[in-house]
């Protein structure tokens, strides 16, 4: 990944453009993802577990905009 250096641009901005592009291209989730092996069998118990986080936080937001408590 490079960024080339612009005509009268500083580093600080260089380097924010850098940061961004590579936060854009997703490099540093993939790295962190495959950081440890994890099996097959683990990462569908991991899913489900956001799975069921993601809907109850739904519910959530549902019952808070109808005013329920």
């Amino acid at each position: 990944m490079t960024v080339v250096l612009r005509p009268n641009e500083s580093q600080d901005s260089l380097l924010k453009r850098f940061r961004k592009k590579v936060a854009k291209s997703g490099i540093l989730s993939t790295v962190r993802r495959k950081r440890w092996f994890v099996s097959k069998s683990e990462l569908r118990r991991i899913q489900r577990k956001k799975a069921i986080r993601r809907l109850k936080r739904r519910q959530r937001k549902i019952a808070a905009s109808r005013g329920e408590a």
